[in-house]
């Protein structure tokens, strides 16, 4: 027995557990806390699309390796410091904000993530509807933005800021022609209409039909660079759109407006599926 228990013994002698101090417990802890909630703000912004981008790079270069493909492999070599530098320009924006609330100590802001709380209220909701349906009926040109998971920040700076809560009334009285703030998009944060004549990104997709203005390119653009929803008063026929994620439906009726707000809003996490299923059911498709 003792021959046996000493074979064990030797068999796991490789095996050792690290020593270790209080101080490297907090330090670990520390390096989690810090990824976790870095991880949190990138989802926050532009760069979750371009760490999903990497993510595919680095599956083309992880077979390319296997394989030895020589010249995607010297592509990748020699393309690091470009794409390095690249990323620094592209997020610029991002990264400014980000070092200006770390230089102002505002850490709760930096690393700050968003819950699967309520966005906004029913109310806002009920309002945002009305507002709209208000002005589709007499033709009036809107351009609504509701702000999800990533930020809209650098677009409401181009804007008039409000900081109002949401209501028809406002809305309305925004978009109504030859008004100072009838020009541009209003952007909603919440249950607040934090900017407004706000300058959109304007989509460079050739698969939008050429009858679409400005209007809805630039509620189109919007979408394409963040997770928002997009509403669209249109000026000539008064019809109501909608975008996200770069898709475009046009002339929605009411129940699927609300439905959509209600998925931004963030209540029924559960009947995700079947909207998007809808949504990818009902999206324009041209050529």
């Amino acid at each position: 027995m003792r021959a046996l228990l000493d074979a064990i013994k030797n068999a796991f002698n490789w095996v050792s557990m690290p020593s270790f101090k209080v101080l490297d417990i907090i330090e670990i802890l520390i390096i989690a806390f810090l990824i976790y909630h870095l991880i949190n703000w990138i989802k926050r912004t532009r760069a979750w699309y371009l760490v999903k981008g990497l993510a595919v790079l680095l599956i083309v270069w992880f077979f390319a390796t296997i394989f030895e493909f020589s010249a995607i492999l010297w592509i990748f070599r020699n393309a690091i410091s470009v794409g390095i530098l690249a990323i620094f320009i592209i997020f610029q924006p991002e990264l400014r904000r980000a070092l200006e609330q770390l230089g102002q100590r505002q850490f709760v802001g930096f690393f700050g993530s968003k819950n699967n709380t309520e966005r906004f209220s029913d109310e806002t909701k009920e309002e945002i509807a009305e507002a709209v349906w208000a002005m589709a009926k007499v033709k009036t040109g809107a351009l609504i933005v509701i702000e999800e998971n990533v930020s809209l920040e650098e677009y409401e700076k181009t804007g008039i800021s409000l900081d109002a809560n949401v209501t028809s009334a406002l809305l309305v009285n925004i978009f109504e022609h030859n008004t100072p703030l009838h020009d541009g998009a209003v952007i909603i944060r919440g249950n607040r209409a934090v900017a407004a004549t706000c300058i959109l990104p304007v989509s460079e997709n050739m698969r939008l039909s050429k009858e679409l203005g400005t209007r809805h390119r630039a509620g189109v653009g919007v979408s394409e660079s963040s997770d928002c929803l997009t509403i669209i008063v249109s000026e000539e026929t008064g019809k109501v759109a909608l975008a996200k994620r770069g898709q475009l439906i046009r002339d929605v009726s009411e129940s699927l407006l609300l439905s959509k707000m209600t998925e931004s809003q963030n209540k029924t996490a559960g009947n995700r599926k079947r909207f998007r299923k809808d949504w990818n059911n009902n999206h324009e498709r041209q050529a």
